[in-house]
């Protein structure tokens, strides 16, 4: 992130401003998308985090932790934004666009759905340690910073959000090899 950029928005440069949004703005509707697993609700929270950013951007002390600070208005806006979000809702995106391509795109499909509905089973404190670890690759001590907890309370976290996913993972598996065939329960 260029840092001169950081300073002119910090001094009030709404182009600044503006350029910072733009080169933020992917990288933040990922990592919200992977949290919240709605684009509607990634939309918003991303709106809502440049909101924060604009507001509070000249109370960052050190222009260089810009990503970082941006990364954790962000997952505050996705904890408020989960909050608000009823349990179950629809996946709209159905697109083939949508659906990776691969030689067995019938298996990486369920793969991607199985993991899905693990996922959907995790609380908001593991689903972001574990999309800032894994899919973000930053390290523990960038995901504590980010999120404002310890170091160890990173580990735990990660410990149990993945002991909380393979019994998910697990749980599915058992419930899809003990529900009979479709022509097994008529016969």
């Amino acid at each position: 992130m260029d840092q001169d950029l950081v300073v002119q928005a910090q001094g009030g440069d709404e182009a600044a401003f503006e350029s910072l949004a733009i080169a933020s703005y992917t990288r933040l509707f990922r990592l919200a998308d992977c949290l919240l697993r709605d684009r509607g609700l990634a939309e918003d929270a991303v709106q809502q985090a440049f909101l924060d950013i604009w507001r509070n951007l000249r109370q960052l002390r050190d222009p260089a932790r810009f990503e970082g600070w941006s990364y954790r208005l962000l997952v505050h806006a996705c904890y408020a934004e989960a909050k608000r979000k009823p349990r179950w809702v629809p996946d709209d995106d159905l697109s083939p666009a949508a659906e990776p391509r691969t030689v067995d795109a019938f298996g990486a499909v369920a793969d991607r759905d199985q993991l899905e509905r693990g996922f959907a089973h995790l609380s908001m404190d593991h689903r972001a340690v574990l999309v800032l670890r894994y899919l973000l690759d930053m390290t523990p001590a960038q995901v504590a910073q980010t999120l404002g907890i310890t170091r160890w309370t990173v580990y735990a976290r990660l410990g149990r959000a993945e002991d909380a996913m393979r019994a998910a993972l697990a749980s599915d598996a058992r419930a899809a090899t003990s529900t009979p065939a479709p022509e097994e329960a008529t016969r």
